[in-house]
């Protein structure tokens, strides 16, 4: 069959090489794509939400299943949009309608859900520009450090953590009355800081059956040692080594049950990749936040690990019939290392040459934000090329991804040498 993948990160190329495997494969496009797709897929250059050019691409090339990759497109409503044009009704989308999708697009709407499904998370209030003096009661209602939420998409940069109470309602003034981060902080969410260690896990459900599939623990911050500014992601480990067989029933039983099932309650039609970002506090799971598709770069270590033909998963999520899939998994620890442009996640600059990442053995090189110009491989973004080994525990995996990282060469390159270190 001929398949469309939207986006253009290592999520996304990470998809490709995996579909790239399957038997049930005819031709593959990614839109917009990136030099690391365009090695194995045909790249076609509309954007992600430009919603009629999709048609027409998804019209022209005989796609018969489309996989969103970001979340954008399915905030946006572009599964809906299929469902609504008679022309691309009959063709599976992976991903969410619109109204489920907002469990990413709102952190209201989400928290609203887990407290209506007795989902265990963390204490919050909401506030607008209305209530900004209540806001502040609220924080002084608190114990540092100080959580606040953009309410609506901002790129993984709306969620601020501070420990000083006035800077807290400094940062709570500036995201509702001067739009820090434009409508997304119209509303802002301030909740209690939960103190713990962080994974994810990774549910991938049809509407009445799921599957859980690996888990894994990536690495915001840019500095080591979790220091500096939060990034889309520098680094990430799969499986997590303290999400012990005890530890995933509690998360099973107290998180994933009641999210498959609470969204069927709510009539939220879902077939696609539910995102679970928790933290264990004294041994027991609660939920930071949901997302609707995979994690970036969480998707570099979660996928090489699945050993089924994931175009034979993905057709069972269309027609509802993932239950009857047997889910094989990599039983070794996969490891990726994001490197990125010098001065992300601030102003960074684009077109240096990358070089070496052919050369690279036993691992795998997958491209984030990366461009073809005059035949060259170039940097397009601040977040340039993820690293994935295989080992046999974390140690071993992250060993091969730092000495081949040594072969990867591009101007002002950075990457973290400690991706592991809290484990």
């Amino acid at each position: 069959m001929n398949i469309l993948i939207l986006g253009s990160g290592g999520r996304e190329h990470t998809l490709a090489w995996k579909i790239k495997q399957s038997s049930k494969l005819k031709e593959l496009f990614v839109a917009p794509g990136n030099a690391g797709t365009a090695e194995i897929a045909t790249n076609i250059p509309i954007g992600v939400n430009d919603f009629e050019a999709i048609k027409n691409a998804v019209l022209e090339n005989k796609i018969e299943m489309v996989i969103v990759g970001p979340e954008d497109p399915l905030v946006n409503g572009v599964h809906d949009y299929f469902l609504n044009d008679s022309d691309l009704k009959d063709i599976p989308v992976i991903g969410p309608q619109k109204a489920a999708a907002t469990l990413e697009g709102s952190k209201e709407f989400a928290k609203e859900f887990m407290y209506r499904h007795n989902i265990p998370t963390a204490k919050y209030e909401s506030f607008t520009s209305a209530n900004l003096e209540e806001g502040f009661a609220f924080l002084d209602a608190l114990k540092a450090p100080y959580v606040l939420k953009a309410d609506g998409l901002a790129a993984g940069k709306g969620v601020l953590i501070l420990n000083d109470l006035q800077e807290a309602k400094d940062e709570l003034k500036a995201m509702l009355l001067d739009s820090k981060f434009g409508n997304a902080s119209a509303t802002v969410v301030i909740e209690e800081f939960l103190d713990g260690i962080e994974l994810s896990v990774f549910v991938l459900t049809d509407g009445e059956g799921y599957k859980v599939l690996p888990t894994a623990k990536d690495y915001k911050r840019i500095g080591e040692g979790d220091t500096g500014l939060n990034t889309g992601g520098m680094g990430a480990i799969s499986p997590v080594p303290f999400a012990n067989k005890e530890f995933m029933d509690k998360i099973h039983e107290r998180v994933v049950v009641p999210t498959v099932e609470g969204l069927k309650k709510d009539n939220l039609p879902y077939k696609g990749f539910i995102f679970i970002g928790l933290i264990k506090v004294n041994n027991d799971p609660l939920v930071i936040e949901y997302n609707v598709r995979l994690g970036d770069p969480e998707t570099e270590v979660v996928v090489p690990r699945i050993k089924n033909d994931l175009v034979e998963v993905f057709q069972a999520v269309g027609n509802q019939t993932l239950n009857n899939i047997d889910l094989q998994l990599d039983k070794r620890t996969a490891t990726t290392i994001m490197t990125v442009s010098g001065g992300y996640p601030e102003a960074y600059e684009k077109g240096k040459e990358i070089t070496g990442y052919n050369a690279m053995e036993d691992s795998l090189a997958f491209h984030a934000g990366t461009t073809i110009e005059n035949n060259k491989v170039v940097t397009n973004g601040g977040r340039v090329m993820a690293i994935t080994s295989f080992g046999k525990d974390y140690k071993e995996a992250l060993k091969k991804s730092y000495q081949n990282i040594e072969k990867l060469h591009f101007d002002k390159m950075n990457y973290r040498k400690d991706i592991g270190f809290d484990l």
